[in-house]
């Protein structure tokens, strides 16, 4: 019965998480197209300091769309296991950029396209090979993981480290180097998940009729949540606002993601549940994901699209068989020399022989 339920509340995160995707990417789209639409009329745009969008009903409608997304991926941590429902975030960017080649007429090149195929199939060997079995189910549990000296240990070193490059590292060269501020987003990001998934279960447990409101783990969780989610947000700007998004989106996705991975690994121990090709097949999908993500962000400027493989293609075999026919011409010119070489000599050695000629023997 209890794998039934595991199973079930496995699909459950999963739908939850690839929904999740859906409404985040597609809020990109509408908020997109409410800012061009803005433009197109001469208001002020966003950029400028100009709050005009607050009028326009597709910013809104993408607005919305980015909240249900947030809302499906907060649940999502109650049922599946962080080690499935974080690196599908990816599936976000996927979307985005589908719907952009769509409906904003922003080319997808070829690099693009192998890109979000990479990400698709990383998403489904991640989703193969992920652990469905969850062992926390109440604060209790959850309690008693956060107690653990393990985790007790990686949370210090992750405030001990944040400090450090927000008061040291930060003002000396977070104007300069792009993984200051990412970085601290990032191992921050891993702690609030630890906190999403710990209000999860409390949220459940709500539903139920249990007296969540009266267990302190409750406002611990959400405090915590509340100062790791405005840090994250913080520095996550400074970071766009000073580095090309193209570079900061995957770095930031790599970075997060891998702290979100080894926190749950620490925390939630899934990992020993796991048989060893579950864990290949796992990372394996995370690393075909991070290439997709490369692909995408790396190469969207360059003009290169299918329709200029052929042309490419068929200069490099104009190339190679000129450089073969030259060949091949050379060494018929060869052939055609020696031939009539031959062909002289051997007259020369009869008429020779005709004259009686010592000289040709």
């Amino acid at each position: 019965m209890s794998q039934t339920r595991g199973r079930y509340d496995f699909c459950i995160g999963l739908v939850l998480a690839m929904s999740s995707s859906i409404f985040i990417g597609g809020s990109f789209i509408l908020k997109k197209k409410g800012l061009l639409r803005l433009a197109r009329k001469g208001s002020m745009r966003a950029g400028q300091g100009g709050h005009a969008y607050l009028k326009e009903w597709l910013w809104w409608a993408g607005l919305l769309s980015m909240g249900a997304g947030e809302v499906a991926n907060f649940a999502a941590y109650a049922f599946a296991p962080a080690t499935l429902v974080t690196p599908l975030g990816a599936l976000s960017v996927l979307v985005s950029a589908i719907l952009s080649s769509f409906f904003l007429n922003e080319k997808l090149n070829l690099h693009g396209k192998i890109g979000c195929l990479l990400s698709i199939l990383g998403s489904t060997v991640m989703v193969i090979h992920a652990p469905q079995e969850e062992e926390v189910e109440t604060l209790d549990e959850m309690s008693h993981k956060l107690g653990d000296p393990g985790f007790v240990v990686f949370a210090t070193l992750v405030v001990i480290v944040s400090l450090i490059l927000i008061c040291v590292v930060g003002p000396r060269h977070g104007q300069t180097n792009i993984l200051v501020y990412i970085t601290i987003c990032s191992v921050i990001g891993a702690l609030s998940v630890s906190c999403v998934k710990g209000l999860g279960i409390a949220i459940k447990e709500l539903f139920a009729g249990k007296p969540v409101l009266k267990h302190p783990l409750s406002w611990i969780l959400l405090l915590s949540l509340t100062v790791c989610v405005s840090t994250q947000i913080n520095y996550l700007n400074r970071a766009l606002d000073i580095f090309n998004t193209s570079i900061v989106t995957p770095i930031y996705y790599v970075i997060f993601t891998t702290s979100v991975l080894t926190c749950s690994a620490i925390l939630f121990k899934e990992w020993q549940h796991m048989a060893a090709d579950d864990i290949i097949g796992t990372f394996s999908g995370f690393l075909t994901i991070i290439v997709g993500i490369f692909l995408l962000h790396a190469f969207k400027d360059v003009n290169f699209t299918l329709a200029n493989l052929p042309l490419s293609l068929r200069k490099d075999d104009r190339a190679a068989n000129g450089t073969l026919l030259s060949t091949f011409d050379s060494f018929n010119d060869d052939e055609e020399s020696s031939a009539c070489l031959g062909e002289m000599q051997s007259t020369e050695s009869l008429s020779a022989r005709r004259n009686g000629s010592l000289s040709a023997f």
